[in-house]
C-alpha cells in the first residue's frame, strides 16, 4: 500500500483571494485592451490589500475598486488598498514584442497532465478534493449560518488500488465556521457535505455502508476554527500553484498563473501543455499523459518539448508537428486575450476538464 495525499482549498482562502484580485485586474485590463501586458501581485492581511507589479495598458482601470469588489464578493472588507504598480520594464518589452513574432515573456518550464480516471481528466483523489471544496463553497454561499468559507480538503488514496472511490482511505476537512454554532453541529454538518461530495464521485455499484466503513473522515482536527481569511492568515498571489494545477500528482513549473497576461508562458504554456495532454489521451487511448514545454525569454519557439505516457510511443515529434507552440500561436489557439481569468483563479484551473 502506497498512501498519497492531495489537497484543495476554497476560493475564500486568503491566497485564493489574492489570486482572484490579481486576475480580476488582468480581466479589467484585457476587457478594454486585449494587448495589455500585466504582472500584478497581491497581498492581503486583515483589511489591508497591497497591489504591486508592472502593467502596460491603454485601459483605464480603478485598481482599488476592483480589489474592493472581489473582497466584497467573498465576504471580506478591504479598508485600505495600497497600490505600487509601474509599467513593464522596457528591456523585457523589447525582448518579448507583440504579434506573430512575439517571444516568451520569461524563461522556464511548464507541465501539462491528463488522466482517464475522471471526466475532468484530473487524478481521482484531486478530483474528489475539488468536489469537496465545491460543496463547501456552495454551502458557505447559500447557507452562511454555519460556515464562513475559508476551508481546505485533503484526500488520501492508496496508489496501488484502482483509481476510484475504493482507493480513498482518508478525507480531512478543516473549515472556518461561525462562533455562535455548536462545534458538534459544525462537525456533523461538514461530514454531511463530505459524504455528498463522495456520492457525486461514486459509481453506483459501491455500497454507501461499505464507503462509511472504509473511509475515515477527519473534521477540524485542531478543534473549533472561527477566525479565518486574511484576518488570520496573510494571503499572497501565486502561493497555491499545486492546488491550481494537479494537486501534487504531476510536477508543476516554478511560475504561478494569476495576475499574468498570456504573453507569460508560465500561464499560457501550461494551459497549452494541459490541452496537449488531454488531446493525446483521447487520440492514442492513453491512461495518462504528461507534457513538458520549456522556453527562453524573448524567443518564440520552445527550447524543448517532452511527452511521457503509459505507452512506450514517441509523441514528441507528433506534438511538434501538430501544434504551434509559439506564444502567439498558443494565444490564438486558446483565445487567451479574453477576460476569463478571475473565475479560473477560484480553484483548480482545469477542474472543468
Amino acid at each position: 500500500m502506497r498512501l498519497f495525499s492531495t489537497e484543495q482549498v476554497t476560493k475564500y482562502h486568503p491566497d485564493k483571494l489574492c489570486d482572484q484580485i490579481s486576475d480580476a485586474i488582468l480581466d479589467a485590463c484585457l476587457a478594454q485592451d486585449p494587448d495589455s501586458h500585466v504582472a500584478c501581485e497581491c497581498m492581503a492581511k486583515g483589511e489591508t490589500i497591497i497591489l504591486a507589479g508592472e502593467i502596460t495598458t491603454t485601459a483605464k482601470v480603478d485598481y482599488t475598486g476592483v480589489a474592493n469588489r472581489v473582497c466584497a464578493k467573498l465576504g471580506y472588507r478591504a479598508g485600505n488598498v495600497l497600490t505600487y504598480i509601474e509599467q513593464q520594464s522596457p528591456e523585457i518589452a523589447l525582448g518579448v514584442g507583440d504579434g506573430d513574432e512575439q517571444g516568451a515573456g520569461d524563461q522556464g518550464m511548464m507541465y501539462g497532465y491528463a488522466t482517464s480516471e475522471t471526466k475532468s481528466k484530473l487524478p481521482f483523489g484531486f478530483d474528489l478534493a475539488n468536489r469537496i471544496t465545491a460543496r463547501l463553497e456552495k454551502a458557505a454561499a447559500e447557507n452562511n449560518t454555519v460556515l464562513k468559507g475559508d476551508a481546505k480538503a485533503q484526500v488520501t488514496v492508496d496508489l496501488d488500488a484502482e483509481p476510484d472511490i475504493r482507493s480513498v482511505k482518508k478525507i480531512l476537512v478543516s473549515a472556518c465556521h461561525k462562533d455562535c454554532v455548536d462545534f458538534g453541529l459544525v462537525k456533523a454538518y461538514l461530514e454531511t457535505l463530505v459524504w455528498c461530495a463522495v456520492d457525486d464521485a461514486t459509481a453506483s455499484f459501491i455500497e454507501p455502508d461499505w464507503l462509511r466503513k472504509n473511509i475515515e473522515i477527519i473534521i477540524n482536527p485542531a478543534g473549533p476554527w472561527t477566525l479565518g481569511g486574511p484576518s488570520a492568515d496573510c494571503g499572497l498571489t501565486g502561493r497555491k500553484i499545486v492546488c491550481d494545477q494537479y494537486g501534487g500528482y504531476c510536477p508543476v513549473g516554478g511560475g504561478a498563473f494569476s495576475g499574468k497576461d498570456p504573453s507569460k508562458v508560465d500561464r499560457s504554456g501550461a494551459y497549452m501543455a494541459r490541452k496537449i495532454a488531454c488531446d493525446m489521451l483521447q487520440e492514442y487511448g492513453l491512461k495518462w499523459c504528461e507534457v513538458q514545454i520549456a522556453y527562453a525569454i524573448g524567443q518564440a519557439a520552445p527550447v524543448s518539448v517532452c511527452v511521457k505516457s503509459d505507452k512506450h510511443i514517441n509523441l514528441c515529434g507528433v506534438v511538434a508537428a501538430q501544434y504551434d507552440l509559439t506564444p502567439a500561436g498558443i494565444i490564438k489557439a486558446l483565445d487567451l486575450k479574453r477576460p476569463i481569468y478571475e473565475k479560473l483563479a477560484e480553484g483548480c484551473h482545469y477542474r472543468e476538464g
